[in-house]
Formats: C-alpha cells, structure tokens, sequence
C-alpha cells in the first residue's frame, strides 16, 4: 500500500473510486466540484500494485466567530469495495490527518461514522460547543484538534463550503 498525493491524472479513477464506494453519485460529483472551487484542498489516494484504491479530501471549513482559525473538514473518504477492511481507509485518514497538521490546520471536523471516527482520536463536536450547518445526529459530527487547545473556548457553527448543500 502506497499512499501519495492525488494527481491530475488520477481524476477519472478517483471519480470511480468514489462512485463505487457510495450508494449515489453525490460523492463522487463532490469531489469535482471541490476540486474546481476550493483552495487549499488536501486530496490523498492510496494505491495497490499501482492501482488507486482510495481517495479521501479535506477542504476548509469556517468556524463562526473565528474566521483566523484554520479548520478542515475530512470528507469524503472512498475506498472500492473490493479492497475494504483492509486497512486503505485507515491509512488514508492516518496519512491524512499528518498532512493537515504539517499544512499548519488546527483542528479536523468530520460528518462520520460514531464507531469508526473515534478510532483516530476524534469525538463529538459538541464536547467543545461546536455543531455543523447540517442537520444530524450529535454523536456523528466531531472534531479532532491537530493542535492542542486549538477549540478551547471557541464555541459556533461549521459552515461547509457551498458545494456540500449544492450537489
């Protein structure tokens, strides 16, 4: 397993990574649209004998009252079916999140899985006063600091980039 930055060749299987992984082409449309519209974004694929297996991005997010303060949102995350449980996601999210900590994020919200995301260290958003604009269960949006203290204090709303309601 390899994991390395995305490449502007690595569009049309990234694409089918994504659409293969999930129950609509929403995901998969997202990406695109990420790609096209926000900057800076973080974008990983992990790779099998050469093969792109996974994909996962991070975008910025705005956190409201705290405009200065740099936090990502990890999503989505893809890997085919073939070649799930077996570590590729884990790995992506891994890799990934060192990536945003050395691109000097200070903290990562997701919109996940309750059982799977703590696994990386993240915890329910709402432990530091902090929801998402979308409607969802408290226990599946968290957040993660990449640097310690970094949500300390800072209570408001994650305000996703226009892409995520729009698709």
């Amino acid at each position: 397993m390899f994991i390395r930055a995305e490449r502007e060749n690595d569009r049309d299987v990234v694409f089918d990574v994504n659409l293969s992984a999930f129950e609509t082409p929403y995901e998969a449309n997202l990406v695109d649209v990420l790609r096209e519209q926000v900057r800076p974004f973080v974008s990983l694929v992990a790779e099998e004998n050469g093969d792109v297996v996974g994909h996962i991005m991070f975008t910025p997010v705005v956190l409201s009252g705290y405009p200065e303060l740099k936090v990502v949102g990890l999503g989505p995350l893809a890997v085919a079916p073939e070649h799930q449980r077996k570590g590729y996601g884990s790995t992506l999210v891994r890799n990934g999140l060192d990536y945003c900590r050395k691109l000097g994020f200070a903290a990562v919200v997701v919109l996940g899985h309750p059982g799977y995301c703590p696994l990386f260290g993240f915890s329910p958003s709402s432990r530091f006063g902090i929801d998402s604009d979308f409607e969802v269960p408290e226990d599946v949006f968290m957040a993660l600091e990449l640097e310690p203290e970094a949500l300390s204090g800072k209570t408001g709303r994650v305000k996703y980039h226009a892409a995520f309601s729009d698709q």
